[in-house]
């Protein structure tokens, strides 16, 4: 093993990249067949399934304040490595939306773009698809997805029908100002689903801006790159914004989907 230590470290970055490449593509392909089973579907890929592998980060804080949507957890498709988060929220468009059919959803927005999830809406024929993401230095985005601040949406009120925003808010400072402009710029007959990880057992969200060490946040807020973990008073916090609440789950009625069975969808329309 040492050996092989010693003559991996010889190898031109290149031919490493390669071959872990290779590595990568092999046992993704071995996790499919191994793992094949009857007890998920995959709503995206409709991998058929016996579990599901582990992700997620483990964190003291997320455990002490059931943060849901936060912990790690067997929770990820083995073939196109989906996660909860993004089945639960395709599963609401598919299934309570009809999203595929719908003729009421013209113009979407869709923050923080998850891979599966706009893979599938951008099959769907809408006016107007717009991803948007916070371009991070060093990272590479697709073409579709523009440079976007949540606190600052470059488009004028009312312009989209569904709003996607799947945890995101946790990661912003000024929460407040982005729920504004997530509300302002939501015309009056759509709907935003607005997704953050949400402790069970806390009444009031947790924040502290003193915390701007990643590491310290990831010892407050169970990750590097969040500022809260909010509790039970997230409806409070989008009403103060302007927007009507409908707290619902659907997990029960999907159980081959293998979402979480603790997590609510928060979908928002204004008041």
């Amino acid at each position: 093993m040492a050996l092989l230590k010693r003559l991996w470290r010889f190898l031109p970055k290149e031919l490493r990249y390669f071959i872990f490449k290779i590595y990568r593509k092999i046992r993704s392909q071995l996790q499919i067949l191994t793992h094949k089973g009857d007890k998920y579907q995959c709503p995206f890929c409709n991998y058929n399934a016996r579990d599901l592998f582990v992700i997620g980060r483990t964190s003291k804080v997320l455990k002490e304040k059931h943060v849901i949507g936060g912990m790690r957890a067997a929770s990820g498709c083995y073939k196109c490595r989906s996660s909860q988060r993004e089945r639960l929220i395709y599963t609401y468009l598919k299934e309570k939306l009809d999203i595929h059919n719908s003729g009421n959803v013209n113009n979407v927005l869709h923050i923080a773009p998850e891979p599966n999830l706009t893979r599938k809406l951008l099959d769907i024929e809408f006016e107007n698809y717009v991803c948007g993401d916070l371009f991070t230095e060093g990272y590479s985005y697709p073409n579709h997805v523009e440079n976007m601040n949540v606190t600052s949406i470059p488009y004028p009120d009312e312009s989209f029908d569904l709003i996607m925003c799947n945890h995101v808010l946790e990661h912003v400072p000024e929460d407040q100002i982005a729920m504004n402009e997530l509300r302002r710029v939501l015309n009056k007959e759509g709907i935003a689903i607005l997704q953050v990880p949400i402790s069970k057992v806390l009444g009031e969200t947790f924040e502290d801006f003193s915390v701007t060490n990643p590491s310290e946040r990831k010892q407050v807020f169970g990750q590097y790159d969040h500022v809260r973990i909010y509790g039970q008073d997230y409806v409070s916090r989008l009403e103060n914004s302007g927007f009507k609440v409908k707290r619902v789950n659907i997990s029960s009625e999907y159980p081959k989907y293998g979402l979480n069975v603790e997590e609510d969808i928060f979908v928002c329309s204004r008041l």
